[in-house]
């Protein structure tokens, strides 16, 4: 049966700058949005916060959802990720939880467009997403079943 990885990630944008997490990846610095897999027991935006948090100490809820992505990564591992956004009134600052994650930093659209280093084509493809304006309401996920009735 085919299992495609579901995942979650934030844009995170305030004052013409969006925030990347750095982690080291075979040897390198990456960046990508705070993001992660979605675990047992918990919604698309339960994940969505707590990948957030856990990668850049911000506690908040994304307020829009911007894409579903479906991707097969280089070594054909299947993914199917959604795609948040955050407007924050201003660049704050930041505290990983997460100890894979070495620091965050606020750059703009066109150094993400440019840069070397992301960790999958999906964040530069994340950011020309949110420049296109085109957002749902979180309304559009819902939840169903016993486990979420809390």
């Amino acid at each position: 049966m085919f299992r495609p990885n579901i995942t979650v990630a934030t844009i995170v944008h305030t004052q013409e700058k969006f925030l990347v997490v750095e982690e080291w990846v075979n040897g390198k610095p990456t960046w990508n949005q705070p993001a992660g897999h979605l675990e047992a027991n918990e919604s698309l935006l339960q994940a969505a916060e707590r990948e957030l948090f856990e990668e850049t100490g911000i506690h908040a809820t994304p307020q829009k959802l911007l894409k579903i992505h479906q991707w097969i990564a280089p070594d054909n591992t299947p993914f199917i990720r959604f795609l948040f956004s955050l407007e924050l009134p201003a660049p704050c600052e930041t505290s990983p939880q997460d100890s894979d994650i070495t620091c965050c930093h606020w750059v703009s659209a066109q150094d993400i467009l440019e840069s070397n280093n992301l960790r999958s084509p999906l964040v530069a493809q994340s950011i020309l997403c949110f420049q296109e304006n085109i957002t749902y309401p979180l309304d559009m996920l819902s939840t169903y079943g016993h486990i979420f009735d809390h």
